[in-house]
């Protein structure tokens, strides 16, 4: 390259001998390949130091001294020829602008060179620049001395990270252990107040049942209490956070509660199942813990265990006319011909969510959520008897027990007395009778309400009594007649609802048991509703100034009706020339006859039995009135009307 001013480093004369590169064992010497010649000339390339210039490239005051001195020389010689040819000429000054060119000489100079260079490099087919391994003696010897004092470097740096982020670490996780173990506390105190716990080597265990209170249910209701260590305490904390979390056995997760349903048809046995219903889970109330909801939850899974084993225990044990069926988590029972008592124990855990029941048992009417309720109390008055039986003997000899077997012994009880003390009725019997008493109450309502709103006159009203038993309900009758409430209080009927009977007690005292047959109650009412009317018009009567002639509530003339009997009345206007007669049967309707004075009708036939003229005073025969064409809103309305027309004006 022309212009290029390069220096060779100072290097070793390298051997016209080859390198020996091993020395086998059996002395045998592998010889390095001489290089070829560009290798050769890219290894010498390798040495040229291009950081240092040339004479001309250096820069300061030694640079100019040099520029200087060889303008010197070259004046002197000019001289020296001069003085040799004998001419001795004036010498002027330097050029004041020598300086600034020759700088710009060598700035075009370095610039040329540079253009050279990228060229070469850029173009590739000058020279080709290929990196060749330097001697292994002479690098690695160097490269493994920095590699090795950058490793202990590196090693002290990172020994001394190491601790001080380990010394952080640690002090973080006091923090967090210590704030960790202050909530675990006082979250564990709260815990302790509302459950029982107990500590069992390195865990703390609680109890779910019932236990303490009476309960003989084998279930061990355990549950654990661990610490909540899935949240990271340097992060923000959630408000529903809570470090103490419970672990309870898998057979009482999720919820449960028990069905009491009232179906009129039976299915197949065949047909039964497992039923699952599930409600609505309940929303938390607010500020409530995790652990409190999850533990009501199991207990109360418990509970609803308790109840159905203690309920299928009793159906298999109890003798009734028809047996008791229990189908897995359902049981069922026959309280009346054709009537069917479902319980059944519907547990909803995670995996059964997205089961659903058939649709005709998931109607929230057969729900009878009051026998549900009556379960739990039931089941709590006999944890409550089991508890208070089991007392401590007195005297200390005597035998640790029930309270009545101990004293048998002192009252000489024989075998049957004892079992006799000890025999009560059970959960399922009574809940047997609880739900015959709730449909029959329910018949009983549907039928009042059936007539009420099919039959307009008379007016039957029903009036309740808020203070009921579970065995026994209570309902006063009214039969009346619109606008006439005062006049017609007839029919004052109590009807008493018990478990298989129903008792109707009159106003007189008179007593009628009915069965639990709807028919029958609703053949009672509408022949009461009958008699109704026949007692209006004779209260009626009264009140117009009309003479009662006769009464019955049993006709034993015409028609037989095949509810009940019918009711009739007579009754005379005042002046005793007009007289009606009313029969009213259950199934034959109303009859109103009119019977008019004789001076209105036909004149008696002369006759030897009628002797005397005061004979013609006597009524006439009677006249059938067509009493759906009559006006008036019912029937004693427009018995009013008719006495109104036939009473004589004074």
């Amino acid at each position: 390259i022309s212009g290029v001013p390069f220096r060779l480093k100072e290097t070793q004369s390298s051997s016209c001998e080859k390198q020996v590169q091993e020395v086998a064992l059996d002395g045998t010497e592998t010889y390095v390949p001489p290089l070829s010649m560009s290798q050769n000339l890219a290894k010498l390339a390798q040495r040229i130091d291009f950081s240092q210039g040339s004479d001309s490239e250096e820069d300061g005051p030694d640079g100019e001294s040099r520029d200087q001195d060889r303008d010197r020389d070259r004046e002197w010689g000019k001289q020296e020829v001069e003085e040799e040819e004998g001419t001795v000429k004036f010498q002027p000054s330097l050029w004041p602008w020598d300086s600034v060119r020759n700088n710009l000489r060598s700035a075009l100079t370095e610039m040329c060179v540079l253009y050279d260079v990228l060229s070469v490099v850029k173009e590739k087919k000058y020279m080709a620049l290929d990196p060749v391994s330097q001697d292994p003696s002479a690098a690695k010897a160097p490269q493994v001395f920095q590699l090795i004092s950058k490793k202990k470097s590196l090693a002290t740096a990172a020994q001394l990270l190491l601790k001080g982020a380990e010394k952080l670490s640690k002090s973080v996780a006091e923090n967090q252990e210590n704030r960790r173990q202050r909530d675990f506390n006082s979250e564990l105190l709260r815990l302790r107040s509302q459950w029982k716990l107990r500590k069992v080597g390195d865990k703390i265990l609680g109890d779910l049942s019932y236990r303490s209170a009476g309960s003989l249910f084998p279930h061990h209701g355990t549950f654990e209490v661990i610490k909540n260590t899935d949240i990271d305490l340097d992060k923000k904390i959630p408000e529903d956070y809570c470090p103490l979390d419970v672990q309870i056995p898998s057979d009482l997760e999720g919820s449960a509660y028990i069905k009491v349903s009232i179906q009129k048809q039976a299915p197949d046995i065949g047909d039964l199942g497992t039923i699952n219903l599930f409600r609505r889970t309940q929303k938390p109330k607010a500020g409530a813990q995790p652990w409190h909801v999850k533990l009501e939850a199991a207990q109360n899974v418990l509970l609803c265990k308790e109840i159905f084993a203690q309920l299928s225990r009793e159906a298999v044990q109890i003798r009734a006319q028809i047996p008791h069926i229990v189908v897995k988590n359902q049981i069922i029972s026959q309280p009346f011909p054709g009537l069917q008592l479902s319980i059944s124990l519907c547990h909803s855990t995670a995996d059964k969510k997205n089961s659903r029941s058939s649709p005709e048992r998931t109607k929230p009417d057969d729900h009878l959520y009051v026998l549900e309720h009556n379960l739990h109390q039931m089941m709590r008055e006999f944890h409550k008897q089991q508890l208070s039986s089991v007392v401590m003997p007195r005297p200390a000899s005597a035998p640790f027990g029930h309270k009545r077997l101990r004293l048998a012994g002192p009252l000489a009880y024989d075998k049957a007395e004892i079992s006799g003390l000890q025999q009560s009725e059970g959960l399922l019997e009574k809940i047997i009778k609880q739900a015959k008493h709730i449909f029959l109450r329910s018949r009983t309502a549907k039928t009042i309400d059936g007539l009420a709103s099919r039959i307009e006159d008379p007016q039957i009203q029903a009036h309740w009594s808020n203070i009921n038993d579970v065995f026994e309900s209570s309902v006063k009758v009214l039969i009346t007649s619109q606008g006439y409430e005062q006049i017609c209080k007839s029919i004052q009927l109590q009807l008493n609802i018990g478990v298989e009977q129903i008792r109707v007690v009159h106003r007189d005292g008179r007593v009628v048991s009915l069965s639990h047959q709807e028919q029958e109650l609703q053949d009672f009412l509408l022949s009461q509703m009958s008699q109704h009317q026949v007692h209006a018009v004779q209260q009626l009567a009264k009140v117009m100034g009309w003479h009662v002639l006769s009464f019955s509530n049993h006709v034993g003339l015409g028609a037989v009706e095949s509810i009940g009997n019918a009711s009739a009345v007579t009754v005379a206007s005042p002046n005793g020339e007009y007289a009606i007669s009313v029969r009213n049967g259950p199934e034959s309707g109303c009859k109103v006859l009119v019977q008019f004075p004789r001076s209105q009708t036909k004149e008696l036939p002369k006759s030897d039995v009628i002797q005397e003229a005061k004979w013609s005073h006597l009524r006439g025969p009677y006249k059938e009135v067509q009493w759906s064409r009559m006006e008036g809103r019912n029937f004693v309305y427009k018995m009013e009307l008719l006495m109104a027309a036939l009473t004589p004006c004074p």
